[in-house]
Parts: C-alpha cells; structure tokens; sequence
C-alpha cells in the first residue's frame, strides 16, 4: 500500500531541483520498504536541464512535464493521481528536514490523523539556517491547530502540512494564496489534525507570493474574506499589518 505521495512541482528549476531530490534519495535509503512512499514531479515544460537532473534518480515514480496555468494548477496535476493515502508537496529547492524524516512520518501515520503538520526551518540559497519559521515569522505554531487559527494568516508552512488525499480539495490556480485556502479547507474536513514535535522540511525562502507581494496579499484578504466574514477580516488585517510593522521594527524586516 502507498501511504505517502510526494509532489515536486518544477519549471526550469535545474539551480534547485538536485539538492531537493538527494534530500529525499537520502530519506528514502533509511526505510525498510520503500515501496510504501511515491514520487511525483510535475513539471511546466521545462526549456533548461530539469527534466535531465530527475532523470538521474531512480525512486521518481512519474514526471509529467507539460504547459499548465501556474503553481496551483501544477499542484492539482499532482493531487488528483497520487495512490499515497496521504499528501505532501514539497517544491524544488525545499528538503526533507533529515534523513530520518520518511521513517518518522510512517510510524506517525499508524494514528491516522487526517491532517500532520509541523515547524519549517528556513534556509537560505546558500543553505545556511535563518531560524524555525514559528520563532523567524510572527506566525507562532499551537500545538492544537484549528481552521481558526488562519484568522491572521498562514499559520503553517505549506510543505510542513500533510493532508490524507480523501479529504483533500482542489486548489483554486486563479489565487496567489491557494495555498492558505487549501490548508483552511483541509482543517475544516478534518476530524483528527496531529502535531509532530519534529520538524520535517527545509523550505527555501523566496517562493511565489514572495515574488508577488502585492497581489498576494490582495487574494490572502479575500481566501480570508470567504473563511472568516468581511467584517472579522477587516479587523484581522488591521492587526496583521500593525503585527507586520513591529516585528519588522524589532527585527530589520519581515520575513
């Protein structure tokens, strides 16, 4: 039985893809069964050496390269032919945390929770650590996470959220923060939601809604907005942004 699908989604990304790919390769030599874990990489239509480079790993179940309408539709190509039970999509240049991680994940899974999640510790090109994403960003991590929780935002890392596929929606591809749509509606379905007091990725900071600031706040308030009513999202913008200017007061910047 697969219990575990990982998703990789790619589009020119020879510059990051290796270190995600030994990352995983490396996770996957410490289990007993691999046959339990599939691998997924869905690609834009690559015109660089990514293709090439996932060529080179064996344990890739499928790649899929081909035009697509951005991230979130990526992402939908990789959701709706998983076999794994549960879900994980973890992006070209993020790494399994160690490895260790694949084997830590298995045995949790024996309580069947609907929903994982954990810390992120942010990296940066280069590799170094800048910190724990629950201690670097205001976003502090409850050890009994709620859909509510996302009133003031993302309130976990997307590539630390594992989700069993049956309960899993499809992402809205229009919405730069389909990612916290996603994560909400998963919440919301899920019957049984389970911290994991070990970390389980390395995400490389610098992701799409970074590099689209502003249209990205525009759809975070209205993914808010449709969860939590005009009026509550009003008033938690109002504290999101005072939050937003003190900890980049008290800490140079913010994020």
């Amino acid at each position: 039985m697969t219990l575990l699908t990982i998703v990789t989604i790619t589009y020119n990304a020879e510059r990051y893809l290796p270190r995600t790919l030994k990352s995983v390769e490396k996770a996957l030599a410490k289990l007993g069964d691999k046959t339990v874990v599939e691998y997924l990489i869905i690609d834009g239509g690559s015109k660089d050496q990514t293709l090439n480079i996932a060529s080179r790993f064996d344990f890739i179940s499928k790649v899929v390269s081909e035009p697509d309408r951005g991230l979130y539709d990526a992402m939908n190509k990789g959701l709706n032919p998983a076999r794994g039970k549960y879900l994980w999509f973890l992006n070209a240049g993020d790494e399994v945390q160690d490895d260790n991680i694949l084997s830590q994940l298995i045995s949790a899974f024996e309580s069947n929770a609907d929903v994982y999640y954990s810390d992120a510790m942010l990296v940066r090109e280069d590799g170094s650590e800048v910190g724990l994403r629950s201690k670097f960003t205001p976003h502090n991590l409850p050890k009994n996470l709620t859909w509510k929780d996302f009133a003031l935002g993302m309130k976990v890392c997307h590539q630390s959220f594992i989700v069993k596929k049956e309960i899993a929606p499809q992402y809205d591809y229009t919405n730069l923060s389909a990612d916290i749509d996603w994560e909400i509606s998963c919440l919301k379905n899920s019957k049984k939601t389970q911290y994991l007091d070990f970390v389980l990725c390395r995400y490389l900071m610098g992701g799409l809604s970074i590099q689209n600031h502003r249209r990205s706040l525009l759809d975070r308030y209205n993914v808010l907005k449709k969860h939590f009513g005009l009026i509550p999202t009003l008033w938690n913008h109002g504290i999101i942004f005072w939050r937003g200017f003190w900890f980049a007061r008290k800490n140079g910047k913010y994020w």
